[in-house]
């Protein structure tokens, strides 16, 4: 039996308050092997934690702990910040859910995506810049000699997102962990996007964790999803059986989700103080 390629065993993720450490992850346990799973939830359920916390960006004074935490059996809670920007970027990319904000303002395009891609491979600077251009091209970029040398501001917020997957992709990472990747983009790019990040993580065989809180959209681009409330695990199904889950919790979510041919007066509200303390 190969390895998995994620083992998460009882992760916990805390900060401190007035009234004592809070958890906002609490005992999360999951493994992937070279699959795409979804971790679905509302805002606040611990969904972008649980992703930082594997790639150890959780600053002090947050805390993480876990019985397990390994990466292609390397354990990440024991390797220190150098061992871990050998990981981050290199076999581990996390596409965060802004460019505006992830994107250096005074770097050209090309520059920001040659870093990516040098800080982790020794190569000329012929190749550098070709294989700049496939990315680009691979991202569906049309004109990519003319992005390259665009400023973040010069671009689109759907052409920044492609640029943000442009530069996570282009180490050819063994796992990408997508962060509402199309939250701040129109519907009908968020279709285009993540077509362009299936395409991609199909073709290279890598591991994908796509967050979101759009159930509809994780049904259809992942093989299973786990559903999160209050910084737990409520539900694990396959992505195509999403519509059979059985938690209340998840039951909410799908009841809640508009339709084109609503027919209800109202959409109902979930009463989360019933899971609060499951």
């Amino acid at each position: 039996m190969s390895t998995p390629l994620l083992e998460v065993e009882n992760l916990r993720v805390s900060f401190p308050t007035h009234s004592g450490r809070v958890e906002v992850v609490k005992g999360l346990s999951f493994t992937l092997g070279r699959e795409r799973l979804g971790i679905v939830g509302e805002s606040g359920s611990g969904k972008s934690m649980t992703g930082r916390s594997i790639l150890k960006l959780i600053r002090k004074p947050g805390e993480v702990t876990a019985d397990k935490l390994r990466f292609e059996g390397i354990d990440i809670l024991d390797q220190n910040e150098k061992q871990m920007r050998a990981i981050r970027g290199a076999r581990i990319s996390m596409v965060m859910q802004d460019p505006k904000f992830s994107l250096n303002p005074v770097m050209t395009v090309g520059e920001q995506i040659a870093e990516a891609l040098v800080t982790h491979q020794k190569l000329g600077r012929k190749e550098v810049q070709q294989r700049i251009l496939d990315m680009l091209t691979a991202v569906r970029i049309n004109d990519p000699e003319r992005v390259a040398k665009l400023y973040p501001h010069e671009v689109s917020g759907g052409m920044g997102q492609r640029i943000m997957i442009a530069m996570m992709l282009i180490p050819e990472p063994e796992l990408l962990i997508a962060d509402e990747p199309t939250s701040a983009l129109d519907v009908s790019v968020q279709a285009q996007v993540l077509d362009i990040i299936d395409d991609l993580v199909t073709r290279k065989g890598m591991g994908l964790i796509l967050i979101s809180h759009d159930l509809a959209l994780v049904s259809r681009y992942c093989d299973r999803i786990l559903v999160m409330n209050a910084g737990r695990v409520v539900e694990e199904c396959a992505a195509r059986e999403l519509d059979k889950a059985q938690h209340p919790y998840t039951r909410g979510l799908l009841a809640a989700m508009p339709v084109i041919d609503e027919t209800r007066d109202e959409l109902p509200v979930l009463d989360r103080t019933q899971w609060a303390g499951t």
